[in-house]
């Protein structure tokens, strides 16, 4: 054990020594020890601000999706199967009925809430102003808590508007503006289709999804039973699990209970479709990482640029202390002292100039980020990778040069001029 200790303590005092006389050399030839680590300087520092935009905008783009449309959210869809006996069978046999998720709650644990919704679009009056194709839709009180949306000015939907199907609403900021209704447009009248309604309340716009804008922004809310009381012909519903993890469960689960209510034998196929967004996510995240590894190795190929240029560096100096070495050797050095010194000496070069890229690319995502809406994240785990690979570079680029320096016959290095 003792001389386990001893032989370690022994190499880290060579490797120390070997990058303490690789300090000395990069500092007494500053200018070309600059320009050998240039390589490496651009070659870090371009694969770190690519890696650092990709997966800002990758964090970006989930943040966006589960802000739009929910990680623990489950989309239930009235759908005609593509064989067995429904293929044919008429619309009002496949679409949703309400009865149809009652007690949903009860026989699947792992679902949060639920809400039932009919949509429709209609043309929206008030007074002479009219807004055409306006999106109608029906929800449940547990929506707003699924989608995520507030009521900004006003009140939600109370149980009587509910159980007794009253004829109000809520309007979106736009819908309110168009038709010139009061800031607070609560208790006036509009016209949704021909039916009137009395305004509640003002509910913030849905959140975008890639820019789309405009026809999402006019919408009209009304309680499911009121929507369904004028006999809309589609219906659909949304479940949240208790959690993105149990997203699956919930969905084995809602899909077994739609099954049974719909009164589906074994072997029929499904006549209804569920979207589980948690396997949409782990999609996206996936082909982020593909293209954050793909981007980065190509970029990363300027880290071999980098690599031969302290090959190529090493090779000369290597040449300019043949006379250096030859004494080192004479006097007792051995063949792995001299390779030693000279691959710490090509990983000090390497590790420098992968440092200075690193700061380059927290200078470049700092005014980034600042400057622009691009978001540049820097992972600490990137950082480190970076630094492993710069050690590899210099190890694998600094062999050849170190092992024909160990390999020097010491008479002839001697006598080198």
């Amino acid at each position: 054990m003792k001389r386990i200790a001893a032989f370690l303590m022994a190499s880290l005092g060579l490797v120390v020594q070997s990058a303490w006389l690789a300090l000395r050399q990069i500092w007494a030839n500053k200018s070309r020890s600059f320009l050998t680590t240039l390589g490496i300087v651009i070659g870090v520092a371009s694969v770190m601000a690519v890696i650092a935009a990709l997966t800002g905008l990758k964090a970006k783009i989930v943040t966006k999706f589960e802000t739009v449309v929910g990680s623990n959210n489950i989309f239930m869809f009235p759908d005609r199967p593509d064989g067995g006996k429904f293929r044919h069978a008429p619309w009002h046999v496949i679409r949703f009925r309400p009865e149809q998720f009652e007690g949903l709650l009860q026989h699947c644990p792992s679902v949060a809430r639920f809400t039932r919704i009919c949509e429709s679009r209609t043309t929206v009056r008030h007074r002479e102003y009219v807004i055409e194709d306006v999106g109608v839709r029906g929800i449940e009180s547990s929506w707003h808590a699924i989608q995520g949306r507030k009521v900004l000015i006003g009140r939600p939907f109370s149980p009587v508007d509910e159980e007794q199907a009253v004829q109000v609403c809520l309007v979106t900021e736009d819908v309110r503006d168009k038709l010139h209704l009061d800031r607070d447009p609560t208790g006036a009248r509009i016209i949704v289709g021909r039916r009137s309604f009395r305004v509640i309340g003002v509910i913030e716009k849905a959140p975008q999804f890639g820019g789309r804008e405009g026809r999402s922004e006019r919408e009209v809310i009304i309680p499911f039973a009121t929507g369904w009381k004028f006999k809309w012909p589609w219906m659909w519903a949304i479940a949240s699990s208790r959690s993105a993890e149990t997203a699956e469960e919930a969905t084995a689960e809602v899909r077994f209970f739609l099954r049974r209510m719909r009164h589906l034998k074994p072997g029929d196929p499904d006549t209804f479709h569920l979207e589980v967004m948690e396997r949409h996510l782990k999609e996206i995240q996936s082909v982020a990482l593909i293209m954050t590894a793909v981007a980065g190795g190509i970029v990363g190929i300027s880290l071999l640029v980098g690599g031969i240029g302290i090959m190529n560096i090493m090779l000369v100096s290597v040449t300019e202390r043949t006379r250096e070495i030859g004494i080192r050797l004479s006097i007792g050095a051995r063949g792995v002292d001299v390779l030693t010194q000279f691959v710490t000496e090509a990983v000090v070069l390497s590790l420098t100039g992968g440092m200075i890229g690193i700061a380059l690319s927290f200078t470049v995502a700092f005014f980034v980020n600042r400057l622009s809406s691009l978001d540049m994240i820097i992972n600490p785990g990137t950082v480190v990778l970076v630094c492993f690979v710069c050690v590899g570079v210099g190890v694998f680029f600094g062999w050849y040069p170190a092992r024909k320096a160990a390999s020097l016959n010491p008479v002839e290095a001697l006598r080198y001029e």
